[in-house]
């Protein structure tokens, strides 16, 4: 749970259970396989004490939420204001603070603001007496889960290519994956393509070109969940028909409910076992959009340097996008998820789209 805290937007005590139920469920397999003896009675007592000990600290954790001091100069005004913030202007105020030792918080700035010396010296011994000093960025990143880039220079993401060990592992756990659960996926897929052949007339497969890892483009496939229609030849057509709307009239009865569940992407395990994408990543656009988007916007190119994935942290927070400031918010979540990429972040993903695909709620 300490790790899931780092990213932005982790209900922590909506994830005790899941981040528990699966710790232990993993274990349990490997006891299981390996035919270690063991007393069931044992592991479920660990397991109930593990999760109220875990609901109780967690609990305590949001009731102590520590005080940020914002230092006035620079971009900070971008924060949003939040109960737990305070403006403060006051050199003195702030260092009497400082010295005394009763400050129970942390210091946010603008670190590339040109602060007085005073104001530079006072971050040096905040940092000196164990007071987190922090970039207003950091703390924005945090509030919002979205990265933003005006210039390549400003280097935010730090190296421009991501953690590339984890990548790479990221990569065998993607296929040994798709392989353990390919029986199970087979027979669900099966049923489904039943349901979308008998619903309405048309293929059971949708298959459509998609820009993909590193630039390529990639034959991406999923249940059709709309009906057949025509589409124009020219390219103001082509880039239409790509965009999803909200009750769009286009999506077949059953169409709607695998949309709502999000298992008209499972064929995508296809698409993840031969390396166009992986489970979790920034959604692939058409070709025709990712163009578009990309003569419009600085660095939409960037989001390519990792794999596109069957679902995604801009998946999880955003609903479908259409217009070009929707698209530049998705894309500050898609380098967020660049930036942070770890594990950890996966796992968040995973738990937050558990939770849509369960209950039918959450960000489309």
């Amino acid at each position: 749970m300490a790790k899931l805290r780092r990213y932005a937007k982790a209900r922590r005590l909506s994830y005790v259970l899941p981040v528990n139920f699966l710790t232990f469920a993993g274990a349990s397999s490997v006891i299981f396989v390996i035919r270690v003896p063991y007393s069931v009675s044992l592991i479920g007592s660990c397991f109930i004490a593990t999760l109220v000990t875990s609901y109780v600290l967690t609990a305590l954790t949001r009731l102590g939420s520590r005080t940020q001091y914002i230092v006035a100069g620079g971009r900070v005004s971008e924060l949003s204001t939040r109960p737990n913030q305070i403006m403060i202007d006051s050199l003195e105020l702030l260092e009497a603070k400082v010295d005394n030792g009763d400050m129970e918080g942390s210091l946010v700035g603008d670190l590339h603001f040109d602060h007085e010396d005073e104001w530079e010296r006072l971050f040096a011994k905040a940092a000196l007496r164990g007071i987190p000093v922090y970039h207003y960025r950091q703390i924005m990143e945090l509030e919002t889960g979205q990265v933003r880039i005006d210039r390549l220079s400003e280097n935010v993401l730090g190296s421009l290519i991501p953690n590339l060990p984890y990548m790479a592992l990221k990569r065998a756990i993607d296929v040994v994956s798709v392989i353990l659960l390919a029986p199970a996926l087979l027979m669900l897929m099966a049923i489904i393509a039943l349901v979308v052949r008998l619903d309405s007339k048309g293929p059971v497969l949708f298959i459509q070109e998609r820009m993909g890892f590193r630039g390529e483009a990639f034959r991406m496939v999923k249940f059709r969940t709309m009906h057949v229609r025509d589409i124009g030849d020219d390219e103001e057509s082509i880039r239409q028909d790509s965009m999803t709307k909200a009750e769009d009239d286009r999506i077949t009865r059953v169409g709607r409910f695998l949309r709502k569940v999000r298992i008209d992407e499972l064929p995508q395990a296809w698409n993840i076992l031969k390396g166009d994408m992986s489970w979790i990543g920034p959604r692939p656009e058409a070709i025709s959009l990712s163009e578009w988007y990309e003569g419009e916007i600085p660095f939409y190119s960037y989001r390519h340097i990792v794999r596109p994935g069957l679902t995604g942290w801009a998946q999880v927070n955003q609903g479908h996008v259409t217009g070009i400031n929707d698209v530049n918010a998705k894309l500050r979540y898609d380098f967020y998820y660049v930036k942070n990429i770890s594990h950890w972040l996966d796992m968040l993903i995973a738990l937050k789209t558990i939770r849509v695909v369960l209950g039918g709620f959450g960000a489309k």
